[in-house]
Parts: structure tokens; C-alpha cells; sequence
């Protein structure tokens, strides 16, 4: 029987990003933990936006691009609901070693998360319909 950390390595897949003897400790977490995690959500994460726009009177849709750009780099920045919401689907996918890795310096990882996070939406903003 396999563990959970196993599991999740496994189901993550590989380190997306170069690693070098150079890298700081937040960027080879965000390489080998933060956008594995973000890749595999990532259907998850669009369908998540596309409700949350669908409770906030549908405004999103009916944006420019430009627009819907920045609303998502808004939303996720203001609506700190919203946002632990997202993150939590993130952190529930931390193996023990990284979630203790997180939790020493969650400040600075928050904010690399939520821009990965950013990123990411806006590069899928034509999946962001209803």
C-alpha cells in the first residue's frame, strides 16, 4: 500500500520549472509543489471562477478581455474569501514535508501561489464562459 505522499507525488507529476543550485527555497517549491498542484487543478479552478462569476450577477461575462483580465487579478487579490477558498484547494494537496515547508514562510508562498493562480486564469480566460 502506497502512502499518501506517494500518492500525491504520483498524481502531480514532475517538477514544472528549472531548479538550479541557485534557486531560493520558495522558488523550488513553487516549482516542484505550487504549479504541479495549479496543473493538475487547473479544470478545477476554471469551472470554480466561472461560479463564483455566476454569483457575482454574471459582470465577468459580459467584459471586454481586457477587462476580465483584470477582474481576476481583482477578484483574487480583494475577496479574501474567495481567495482562502482557492488556496485551500491548493495547500490540500501539500504532502506533510511541504506543508511544513509552507507554513515557515506562508506569507511569501501566499502571494507566489495566488500569482501563479492569477496567471494561470487569465491564460484560460476564453474557458472563463458560460
Amino acid at each position: 500500500m502506497s502512502t499518501r505522499t506517494e500518492q500525491l507525488l504520483l498524481l502531480r507529476g514532475e517538477t514544472l520549472g528549472s531548479i538550479s543550485a541557485q534557486s531560493s527555497t520558495e522558488e523550488i517549491f513553487q516549482n516542484q509543489t505550487l504549479r504541479p498542484i495549479l496543473k493538475l487543478q487547473n479544470d478545477l479552478f476554471v469551472h470554480v471562477f466561472i461560479n463564483y462569476a455566476v454569483k457575482q450577477k454574471n459582470v465577468f461575462f459580459g467584459l471586454s478581455i481586457e477587462k476580465k483580465l483584470s477582474y481576476i487579478e481583482h477578484v483574487i487579490q480583494k475577496d479574501i474569501k474567495f481567495r482562502n477558498s482557492l488556496k485551500g484547494m491548493i495547500i490540500g494537496l501539500f504532502t506533510l514535508e511541504e506543508y511544513d515547508t509552507y507554513i515557515k514562510n506562508s506569507s511569501n508562498l501566499n502571494k507566489r501561489m495566488m500569482n501563479l493562480l492569477i496567471e494561470r486564469l487569465k491564460d484560460n480566460v476564453q474557458l472563463l464562459t458560460i
